[in-house]
């Protein structure tokens, strides 16, 4: 059996998607009263769904709500829109996207069509586990400012595809007498054409578990660099001085400088000594 709704407005779309949502109606069809709204319909929807017999799991926005997921299961919650601080850091994150993406129009016929054609290679999993293929131009620009994060110099053509050296093991160890914070890492020095991108966050009780969200880029090791490496003055510009016995969540990936390859970042948690 099918549902279907006549909807006039864009309101009428996000009073109704939720309560689809929330009932786990299936096989909806929405038609609206006027064509003009159809094609401005997708541009409200911004949720990624999963559908089965029912719709089995959801994430992202959708109208006034938040498809969500955490250990006890799938949830909805109201959409809160937090303050845009507007840091340094994601000033120079949203920089480096824009750049690229700007870059790409600059790239030739034949190189467009070779990131087209290199996407297949590059193949990852979404959030429900499915594998998906990036477009040319979303490869492009993530190999690109994997490269820049980790002070390589941009590339035009697509990488012949391959893999970053795994990371064997790094530890944080932090000093609040001392305010020293050094990385242990392993192997050791940081192969040739390969850097460590080095992300911590901010001090946390001992008993929050769940950094996700949390990490923000305090160093990049460069090839060569041996362990240990002490990085005290970014970090304590970046997040303050340290307190005993407070949990900070430390997460290293190994970066193709050439390439933009990435390794399966190493994570790991430390307290403040």
């Amino acid at each position: 059996m099918q549902n279907y709704f006549l909807v006039g407005s864009r309101l009428d779309v996000e009073r109704i998607c939720p309560l689809l949502l929330r009932s786990r109606k299936i096989n909806l069809v929405i038609r609206f009263k006027s064509d003009k709204l159809a094609p401005n319909f997708k541009t409200k929807i911004n949720m990624k769904s999963k559908w089965g017999a029912l719709m089995v799991d959801g994430r992202g926005k959708l109208g006034g709500h938040v498809m969500a997921k955490n250990r006890s299961g799938s949830y909805m919650r109201t959409k809160v829109t937090p303050v845009n601080p507007a840091t340094a850091s994601q000033v120079q994150a949203r920089n480096l996207l824009t750049f690229f993406a700007q870059s790409w129009r600059t790239l030739t016929a034949a190189q467009i069509t070779a990131w087209n054609a290199a996407v297949e290679n590059y193949k990852r999993t979404n959030i429900f586990g499915d594998i998906i293929n990036p477009t040319g131009l979303n490869l492009y620009v993530r190999l690109n400012v994997n490269i820049a994060n980790a002070g390589g110099a941009d590339i035009s053509d697509p990488p012949i595809p391959g893999t970053a050296p795994e990371i064997g093991t790094c530890v944080a160890t932090l000093n609040s007498g001392a305010q020293s914070v050094s990385i242990a890492f392993a192997p050791t020095p940081v192969p040739a054409n390969i850097a460590y991108v080095v992300e911590l966050t901010a001090q946390v009780s001992p008993g929050i578990n769940f950094l996700k969200g949390k990490y923000r880029i305090i160093a990049v090791f460069p090839a060569a660099d041996a362990t240990p490496t002490v990085i005290s003055a970014a970090y304590i510009a970046k997040f303050g001085a340290l307190i005993a016995g407070q949990k900070v969540g430390l997460r290293v990936t190994a970066v193709d400088t050439l390439t933009g390859i990435t390794s399966q970042p190493d994570v790991s948690q430390s307290l403040v000594a």
